[in-house]
C-alpha cells in the first residue's frame, strides 16, 4: 500500500481530536499545557491547518503518545514493540501494548515506599488486574488494606476508593492491564498522584 505524505498527514487531524477527547479536556486546557492556541488547535483538528514539527512535539508531549502515533507513520513491517517508559508522578509506566482502544497492558514501576507525590485514594470507571514482578506491593482498598509479594495478582473494579504503591524501602514493578477508563485515569499527564 503506498501511503503518500497528504494521506498521513491528513489524519493527523483525526487522532489529535481522538486524543483529546479520550482525556476529556478543552481546548482551553491543552492550549494552557502546550503553548498553542485554542484556535491553532482546533484548526489542527478539523484538518484546515497542516501540522508541523513544532506543533506536533508538544502535542505528543501532552498526550502522553510518541510522535509516531500522532501521524500514524506506515508500518515497517517490524512486530516489535518498542518500549517508551513514561514517568507519571514518581512512577514509571512502560507500555507494552500498541493497539488503539480495549485493555492495554503496561509494566509498572512505583518507587520505594513514601517517595509517592501523595497518599490521596482514587476512584474512577474501570477494571484493573496487575500482577507483581518484583517487589512489594501496599494495595488499599476501600477501608481494607493488602500487602503483595512477588507471583501474586489482584483484580478490582476501580469505582472503589484504591490506592496501589510500594510497600516497603525497594521498588516494586507490576504487570497490570488498564481498560481504558482506566488509562484515563492513571496516565493523563494531567495526573498528581499515582494510584
Amino acid at each position: 500500500m503506498n501511503v503518500t505524505t497528504h494521506d498521513v498527514l491528513a489524519g493527523v487531524g483525526p487522532r489529535l481530536h481522538a486524543l483529546r477527547q479520550a482525556r476529556n479536556i478543552s481546548l482551553a486546557a491543552l492550549a494552557a499545557e502546550t503553548g498553542l492556541t485554542a484556535s491553532t488547535l482546533s484548526r489542527l483538528e478539523n484538518g484546515k491547518l497542516r501540522p508541523t514539527l513544532e506543533q506536533l512535539l508538544p502535542l505528543a508531549r501532552a498526550h502522553g503518545v510518541p510522535l509516531d502515533e500522532l501521524v500514524a507513520a506506515p508500518p515497517t513491517g517490524d512486530p516489535r514493540i518498542h518500549l517508551r517508559p513514561v514517568r507519571r508522578s514518581g512512577f514509571t509506566v512502560v507500555p507494552l501494548t500498541r493497539r488503539p482502544g480495549g485493555i492495554q497492558a503496561y509494566k509498572v514501576i512505583y518507587p520505594p515506599a513514601g517517595k509517592s507525590a501523595t497518599t490521596t485514594l482514587q476512584t474512577h470507571e474501570g477494571y484493573e488486574w496487575f500482577y507483581v514482578l518484583n517487589g512489594h506491593v501496599r494495595l488499599v482498598l476501600g477501608d481494607q488494606e493488602y500487602r503483595l509479594g512477588p507471583g501474586e495478582a489482584a483484580e478490582f473494579d476501580t469505582r472503589i476508593p484504591h490506592r496501589i504503591g510500594s510497600a516497603d524501602s525497594h521498588a516494586a514493578e507490576l504487570l497490570t492491564l488498564f481498560s481504558a477508563q482506566g488509562e484515563r485515569a492513571h496516565l493523563s499527564p494531567a495526573l498528581t498522584s499515582p494510584a
